[in-house]
């Protein structure tokens, strides 16, 4: 088959700059073939590069004693005691989900399970992170629906449970959702298995599903704005199938048990390419490709569909030679392809053959390590301007306004399609703040959170990015859980626009500072740039998903408050209304400055909470809506009436950091507040729950009125 000539429109339609291309040229020497084009467009895109983010990503603190693998492989390793790790990692799938809302999102939850278990892990949990356009937009209930249905869809028929996660809409989105799916797991810290090739001459295996034509060009398509050409695009979205994953996950595991495995990777976005790149310049390695083996479903398939087919449930291994017979026979029990596609060789070379033409023969190193770097030109964004007065607010006109938002209302819609009980080691489901689980065989339990608050960011991005930390800390804490590391997913609009690029920047600045001062170390993570439509780009969101670890003689923060019980303000409230809840709720306003993170008194609150864990019965941190909010969720999670000692605006819906709410018995309450005075942390009785209903100085509603408004109007919004 005759390859397509490569013009100017062919370069640019591979993402490809002409600086870019004739870099090219000075590597190889002379005109790529058509196959080499797409390998190094798969390669030196952004999604695989990270060209753009590169320079500052190397900033962030990585390392700690808990770490046993920081970012670079599959997933981050962090130590959790008796042998044990947890291995964790989030990805977007933005762009995919956007164009094909089900298989999109499904393939999300596929692609971030496998970078789980080919570190040797189990997953025990998953979580997502959905930002949509206004619920008004004529996409948007279609997006929400299909990407809801594409999680569950996944990861029910797989069998991992939903612990958490968060959904936020936005007119900011409505050209461009984000899916961010997280997935963790456990491993034994001395059955680890690495992605870098070793020795020469080892034989290169693929192992899974068969390669198609789906997903052709994915990652190149994610590495890109959207325009009016769409629809075109829709064909570059993988198909997921779930069941054949799973079977994947067991044969897999199963393989790592014989002693065969020398180094393994997931075939994710660039496919074959990226997997076989990736393996080989970790190793110091070229690696030959024989594609007429590779196991296909579709005729005629071509060498450059071959390598950038981005086919799901694929992994490809380096094994040794002597156990062959013995790894081919776990494959064909698990009913799964398992082919020798090629070898390792001494050269610096990616040689890919097809029934005997070379199709592509490259300095396999200048694909990964030598892919372009920039340091694109930034601006800090300027200072928020003042916030002017904010009116008063009848508190429960307040509270209404903001639980009927489906920012604010309970997303039982979302959660309850969800398996999150699958395992049977679910201690805490979605809903209640941090998602914990219990490592099976043991009394420890791992708690989970996702958190990020877009507004501050774009507001503030060093204090947004300090402030998603800051929440995810408390997030954990609030559960009795010790923070041990966190995983990033950045999601930004065009990196090639100066203001773009200083929200990251200093969105990342914040970012570092914040897991170094909570000695949260980022241990793995995805950047995701581009997201914009028509010029029109997403609020900077640079989620955060964090792990934190209840030791077996710890006893996690669990329940829920009653009649009687006195509710505690743990940390200082100023009253800060800029970016807040109410602002953009009820005013319709997105003045004022994000607020500050102290992240001494982050650390100190934090502290105080998991030191007297016996004294607490229930527990939340405060966030969006302020104390409110906060109240009310704890009063409606127990079904018990909430009164609380405070009526003005600013304190009831301020948004400062470093808080708790806490309920608990009288004689605890005092026992609390001594403590607190010798630790120089603030307190204060706020209120207290009783009767039936939120009352708040004259202002007073039914609880089941309340209720009723906040469990049904997510559904009424997006159903």
């Amino acid at each position: 088959m005759q390859e397509p000539a490569i013009t100017p429109e062919v370069i640019g339609n591979h993402g490809l700059k002409p600086d870019e291309y004739d870099q090219i040229l000075e590597i190889i020497g002379r005109e790529p073939t058509f196959t080499e084009l797409g390998i190094f467009s798969a390669m030196w895109n952004e999604h695989c590069s990270y060209k753009s983010s590169k320079k500052w990503l190397r900033g962030l603190p990585t390392s700690g004693p808990q770490v046993i693998c920081g970012p670079g492989e599959n997933a981050g390793i962090v130590d959790i005691g008796d042998g044990d790790a947890v291995v964790f990692k989030m990805e977007s799938h933005n762009h995919p989900s956007y164009i094909e809302p089900y298989q999109g999102a499904a393939t999300g939850v596929g692609g971030i399970l496998r970078d789980v278990f080919t570190m040797g892990a189990r997953p025990i949990a998953s979580m997502n992170s959905l930002s949509f356009g206004e619920p008004s937009h004529h996409k948007t209930r279609q997006l929400v629906n299909g990407v809801v249905e594409g999680v569950g869809g996944y990861g029910n028929c797989f069998g991992v449970p939903c612990v958490g996660g968060e959904v936020r809409f936005d007119p900011a989105y409505n050209g461009n959702c984000l899916v961010n799916a997280f997935a963790a797991g456990l491993a034994k810290t001395d059955a680890i298995f690495y992605s870098a090739a070793s020795g020469v001459g080892m034989p290169v295996v693929y192992l899974g599903a068969k390669t198609g034509r789906d997903g052709v060009g994915g990652a190149t398509m994610a590495s890109a704005e959207f325009d009016d050409t769409i629809e075109e695009k829709r064909p570059t979205v993988q198909v997921g199938d779930p069941f054949t994953e799973k079977r994947l996950m067991e044969a897999t595991l199963e393989l790592m048990q014989t002693g065969a495995v020398i180094s393994i990777q997931d075939m994710g976005a660039a496919g074959l390419t990226c997997s076989a790149v990736e393996m080989g310049d970790k190793g110091g390695l070229g690696v030959k490709l024989n594609l007429e083996d590779v196991p296909q479903r579709e005729e005629n398939m071509t060498a450059y569909e071959m390598m950038l087919s981005e086919s799901q449930e694929r992994m490809l291994m380096v094994l040794k030679p002597e156990l062959e017979a013995e790894a081919k026979a776990v494959f064909e029990k698990w009913d799964l392809d398992f082919a020798i596609v090629g070898e390792t060789i001494a050269e610096d070379r990616f040689l890919i053959l097809h029934n005997g033409e070379v199709k592509a023969d490259l300095p396999l190193s200048k694909l990964s390590s030598s892919a372009p770097e920039y340091d694109r030109p930034w601006v800090e964004t300027p200072p928020a301007e003042e916030l002017t007065d904010v009116p008063n607010i009848d508190p429960i006109d307040g509270l209404k306004a903001l639980i009927s938002s489906p920012n604010y209302a309970g997303k039982q819609w979302v959660y309850e399609q969800y398996d999150t009980t699958v395992m049977g080691d679910t201690t805490r489901r979605p809903g209640l703040g941090g998602g914990m689980v219990r490592v099976h065989g043991s009394n420890k339990k791992l708690a989970f959170t996702s958190d990020v608050t877009p507004r501050y960011v774009k507001a503030n991005p060093f204090e947004g990015g300090k402030q998603a930390v800051a929440e995810a800390y408390r997030n954990l804490t609030a559960v009795g859980a010790k923070p041990l590391a966190t995983t990033d997913n950045l999601n930004f609009g065009n990196p090639e626009k100066p203001e773009i690029m200083g929200q990251f920047v200093c969105a990342l600045k914040g970012i570092g500072e914040a897991v170094s001062a909570l000695d949260m170390p980022i241990v793995s993570g995805n950047v995701s740039l581009y997201n914009e439509t028509d010029g029109q780009g997403i609020l900077p969101t640079p989620t955060i998903g964090a792990v934190g670890l209840v030791a077996a003689d710890e006893e996690p923060i669990l329940g829920e408050a009653r009649d009687g019980h006195v509710l505690l303000l743990v940390g200082e409230t100023i009253g800060h209304l800029g970016q807040s809840a109410l602002l953009h709720e009820v005013f319709n306003r997105t003045d004022g400055d994000a607020p500050a993170v102290d992240l001494a008194a982050e650390k100190r609150n934090g502290e105080f909470i998991r030191a007297n864990r016996e004294l607490i019965k229930a527990c939340t941190d405060l966030s969006d809506g302020g104390l409110i909010l906060a109240a009310f969720e704890m009063a409606e999670t127990a079904g018990v009436g909430v009164q609380l000692d405070v009526a003005d605006t600013p304190t009831l819906f301020g948004e400062d950091q470093a808080r708790y709410l806490v309920a608990c018995n009288f004689d605890q309450a005092e026992a609390l507040m001594s403590a607190a005075a010798q630790a120089g942390v603030p307190l204060s009785s706020v209120g207290r729950f009783t009767g039936d209903s939120v009352k708040i100085g004259s202002s007073e509603a039914p609880l089941d009125e309340l209720s009723e408004i906040f469990r049904s109007s997510f559904a009424a919004a997006v159903a």
